[in-house]
């Protein structure tokens, strides 16, 4: 788990950083937009893994989210953020290059990331971090599409754009 007294650079909509501000003040603050990486990790039957978020997180703890997702390191390129964050919570080093999916902001009543989103496809099972992790595994469509309130509101959102952007 990370310090509450880490900084974020903040940043506008178009990614220009306009400042820093300790995580705890990020997230509790709607107005203090910071960045985000998160990946999506299919596999060869196309499944998507789900992690769920630790109990001890402070954003919406215990719920099922993105494959990947974490904070960009002040200084940090977003790409190298992506995969520092794949290795970090999953234990995995992509077996393809990460695609870059999209960039979009997601604002919630207690904070607002401009996040960035890369898929990628993996030969081999996941191993979660369990500082970051209660559990991960493999989805199905079907599954997703069921699970309604168990999938963050922001991995709901994710998923429809992963699916959109894949058609």
């Amino acid at each position: 788990m990370r310090s509450a007294d880490e900084f974020f650079e903040l940043v506008d909509t178009r990614g220009d950083i306009i400042g820093c501000a300790r995580r705890s003040a990020c997230h509790c603050n709607p107005l203090l937009m910071h960045r985000v990486v998160h990946v999506i990790v299919y596999n060869n039957s196309n499944a998507i893994y789900l992690q769920k978020r630790s109990m001890r997180k402070d954003i919406q703890p215990g719920k099922w989210d993105t494959s990947v997702g974490g904070h960009v390191q002040p200084g940090e390129e977003i790409a190298a953020a992506a995969r520092r964050e794949l290795y970090e919570e999953l234990g995995l080093e992509p077996t393809t290059p990460l695609r870059h999916l999209y960039q979009y902001v997601w604002r919630s009543p207690v904070e607002t990331e401009l996040v960035e989103t890369f898929a990628c496809r993996s030969t081999v099972e996941p191993r979660p971090n369990p500082d970051e992790i209660e559990e991960g595994r493999w989805w199905t469509w079907e599954q997703i599409d069921a699970a309604g309130a168990l999938l963050t509101p922001n991995c709901r959102e994710e998923l429809r754009r992963y699916r959109a952007a894949w058609k």
